[in-house]
């Protein structure tokens, strides 16, 4: 979906609300880069729609918050492979 930035900022919003998602996760749903998709949900976003804005920036606060978490489990799991072909 790369059609208006407008339209886009507000369905990626969504999508980041509804699933929780990632700025990267909703990238990769919409077909555009991880740049796009946070500068729609952080500029364009609070522009055109300031509780929806509120609601993804909560979002992606607590995804900020737990980024470290699962880069950690990654790893984990990274290693878990080596060792089972090991």
């Amino acid at each position: 979906m790369k059609g208006l930035p407008e339209e886009r900022a507000v369905a990626a919003a969504e999508y980041i609300i509804e699933n929780k998602a990632t700025v990267r996760a909703a990238a990769k749903q919409f077909g555009v880069s991880k740049s796009t998709v946070h500068k729609d949900v952080s500029e364009r976003l609070a522009k055109i729609s300031p509780g929806l804005y509120r609601d993804v920036k909560s979002v992606l606060e607590r995804n900020k918050l737990e980024r470290h978490l699962r880069g950690g489990e990654a790893t984990k799991q990274k290693y878990e492979q080596i060792r089972a072909k090991g």
